[in-house]
């Protein structure tokens, strides 16, 4: 989907919720209702942001802070220290980042803008706002034990979507949390972070470990399954694949892990077109009915249009590079493709006076044979990348029939946002920034360990205010050339 119609999108849907809210608000007969609906359920509407807000979970919240003390104790002293070693750690890696933006060609980004529709696939949008979610979540409650811990009382507790994007929000008493010390501010502040990284060690070895824990019920190294087909797919249909489909090889390249799959179609792509060998004497002369044109792409055609079952094919004939003859043949396609395969003549055997006979195809097509277990083997003319983002495959076969195909690869997936979003939600929130959790960390810290080095309380301001905006305006140059980077090139 293009990128202006998921904008267009965004746009008509957040649009129809503020004119329906504008609407209930403004009569005189819903009015009341609607208002009395919001404050039961906490819900608000705001401008392109829907917020639910509750004080049901304190309680929760506050027998979980009370629980294991010692733990706990111990739990957010880590946390802390993790958060002062990734306020220099952030600001650093960004910093690198700029550097190497500029004296570099081609420099690897470390923040890429993650935008649904124009670089996260639209199958992938459920592990997208799942997983904010749960981070987002999660993230928040490690502020509210951590404050519950410090005797700090919480307000409330709310989850929201702004525009596109998940998150939750802990509403934690002002004056409570200003009558503490610094350092089990600091505590509270660095909790957020601290569980988003817990969150990217999880998924690390989750992901780690999925081959062994799936062993039991799945196999693998045995071949590959398709777990999804797109419904525009080239290769769907009765005749084609289909979900559950255990595929053997592409080409001829074996397909025994997920990684072969990636493996064998690059290998479609770049490397030239393989032929196919045919002895001279079995194939017919060329249709003088059928001239020989240009197709679309440029290439040569010596085919019938309503011809689905035939392919024209070219071979070289002739002994010396002044000779060589190019010619054409109309073959059966799938008849073609059962022959062993070859790049030149003489990978034929010469006996048979055997030619080696390739697609005729323009250069961003390819002839694929797909070999797979229920049916005849699919042959597929076109582009490749088309083909490939189509099909999602894994390497987990079931054991059983009541198993589903797709639940390794729906952990795996899930996995990989994970240690990315959680992984970066901690990198942003540490950086020294105004309306970010490292704005909060980054002043606290200074109370807490620099009172000695700095005693004056202006100069301690004054290092608090140019450290943030040195954090805010580093932050920005980050996200400025990572949307650059996504939209322009």
């Amino acid at each position: 989907m293009l990128k202006t119609t998921w904008i267009a999108l965004v746009l008509g849907f957040w649009s129809s919720v503020y004119l329906i809210d504008v609407f209930l608000k403004t009569k005189s007969h819903f009015n009341e209702s609607y208002q009395n609906l919001q404050q039961r359920w906490g819900f608000q509407i705001l401008t392109a942001q829907i917020r639910w807000y509750t004080t049901r979970l304190n309680r929760w919240i506050f027998r979980m802070g009370q629980c294991f003390p010692k733990f706990t104790f111990y739990w957010f002293e880590m946390g802390m220290w993790f958060g002062i070693i990734c306020i220099f750690a952030s600001v650093a890696l960004l910093v690198m980042t700029l550097l190497k933006a500029f004296t570099e060609e081609k420099p690897e980004q470390v923040l890429t803008p993650v935008m649904p529709g124009v670089n996260v696939p639209v199958q992938h949008l459920s592990y997208f706002f799942a997983v904010l979610l749960v981070s987002g979540v999660l993230h928040e409650l490690g502020h509210a034990i951590a404050a519950v811990r410090e005797q700090v009382r919480i307000n409330g507790f709310g989850i929201f979507v702004m525009v596109v994007y998940p998150g939750a929000f802990v509403d934690l008493h002002t004056e409570s949390l200003m009558a503490i010390s610094p350092k089990r501010q600091l505590k509270i502040y660095c909790a957020g972070i601290w569980h988003n990284f817990v969150l990217v060690l999880l998924g690390i070895i989750l992901l780690v470990s999925l081959p062994t824990t799936m062993s039991l019920l799945y196999t693998t190294g045995e071949g590959v399954v398709i777990t999804d087909l797109a419904k525009n797919s080239p290769v769907a249909g009765p005749r084609g694949l289909s979900i559950g489909s255990r595929l053997k090889s592409i080409n001829g390249c074996p397909l025994l892990t997920a990684d072969d799959w990636g493996r064998c179609l690059s290998a479609t792509v770049f490397y030239p077109q393989n032929g196919y060998c045919q002895q001279i004497g079995k194939m017919q002369d060329v249709d003088n009915t059928v001239q020989l044109y240009k197709g679309l792409g440029g290439q040569v055609e010596c085919c019938r249009n309503d011809s689905a079952s035939d392919l024209c094919f070219y071979y070289q004939i002739g002994s010396s590079q002044e000779n060589i003859q190019k010619k054409y043949q109309c073959l059966t396609a799938r008849k073609t493709t059962e022959a062993a395969r070859c790049h030149k003549n003489s990978d034929c055997l010469q006996v048979r006076k055997t030619v080696c006979v390739h697609p005729s195809l323009d250069n961003t097509s390819r002839l694929i044979r797909v070999l797979h277990d229920k049916g005849p083997p699919v042959l597929y003319v076109g582009d490749p990348y088309l083909f490939g983002f189509t099909v999602s495959v894994s390497g987990y076969i079931p054991k059983y029939n009541i198993l589903p195909f797709y639940l390794p690869q729906t952990i795996d997936t899930f996995c990989k946002y994970l240690i990315s979003l959680s992984g970066a939600l901690a990198i942003l929130n540490a950086v020294p920034c105004y309306a970010l959790d490292g704005q909060w960390i980054f002043q606290a810290f200074i109370e807490s360990y620099l009172t000695s080095l700095i005693p004056n309380p202006l100069d301690r301001q004054a290092v608090n205010s140019l450290g943030l905006l040195f954090g805010t305006l580093i932050l920005m140059a980050n996200v400025a050339l990572a949307l650059f980077t996504l939209l322009f090139t």
